[in-house]
């Protein structure tokens, strides 16, 4: 049994999409000491509004941490708005069930869920019964577009991070979504198997994936970390 899909089509603002990852010189996004400090030094400069995760991410990491230096960027301010991002979880499986949990994390404000039409009824009603937001788009997956123009509508979301595997991040560009990529590359080689990597587009049930980018920024950080920052040509006509 699923729910009945709504589509969301008006052509409302869609937010602007950063793809931002730490990599080994051989391309790999785990299995290196990757310095999140820097990273997430790095990633405040958006001051997203959400941070959309794939369930993959979330259930192979279900224990991301933010370093300790970076905790006062998602302390609230005692009185006006709350200027922590909104958590959103792409889940279409209804495979994540540790949303109590995250709720515990100090560095969201609050938290969404992707949902699509072939989402088991029964994980619908237990994200209402956690007082989960669920957008609900796509028939047999999330349609991201549509996902990604209702949170703006509904939660004024206007810049989205990406902090995914390469399946999520796949579909984001396939679909013509992303706005910046933003990569760290480690002076590191990883070795071992040759995925997780940026994009799987295979397990994203893509065969046809291929993104021309346009260099924006290069830049070398502390320890040889290089910055490298691009734009997919043709942004959102893919």
């Amino acid at each position: 049994m699923s729910l009945t899909c709504d589509f969301y089509y008006e052509p409302d603002m869609l937010p602007k999409v950063i793809l931002h990852t730490a990599m080994s010189l051989d391309g790999r996004i785990t299995n290196f000491p990757a310095d999140l400090d820097l990273y997430y030094s790095l990633a405040a400069q958006w001051n997203p509004d959400a941070i959309l995760f794939g369930s993959g991410t979330i259930l192979a990491a279900p224990t991301l941490e933010v370093p300790p230096e970076h905790r006062e960027m998602f302390t609230p301010p005692a009185d006006g708005p709350d200027p922590r991002p909104l958590m959103v979880i792409a889940d279409s499986r209804g495979r994540v069930r540790c949303w109590e949990t995250l709720r515990t994390w100090p560095y969201m404000r609050d938290l969404v869920a992707f949902c699509s039409a072939s989402t088991p009824a029964e994980y619908c009603q237990y994200l209402s019964s956690c007082n989960i937001g669920t957008i609900v788009a796509g028939k047999d997956q999330v349609d991201m577009r549509a996902a990604l123009l209702e949170l703006n509508r509904e939660y004024g979301v206007m810049t989205v991070r990406v902090d995914g595997g390469g399946t999520l991040n796949s579909v984001l560009l396939h679909e013509g979504l992303v706005d910046e990529v933003s990569v760290l590359i480690h002076p590191f080689i990883a070795g071992g198997k040759a995925d997780p990597t940026l994009c799987d587009p295979v397990k994203a049930g893509i065969m046809d994936l291929q993104v021309p980018l346009t260099h924006r920024h290069t830049e070398v950080l502390g320890n040889g970390i290089i910055w490298a920052r691009y734009t997919p040509s043709d942004p959102r006509t893919c």
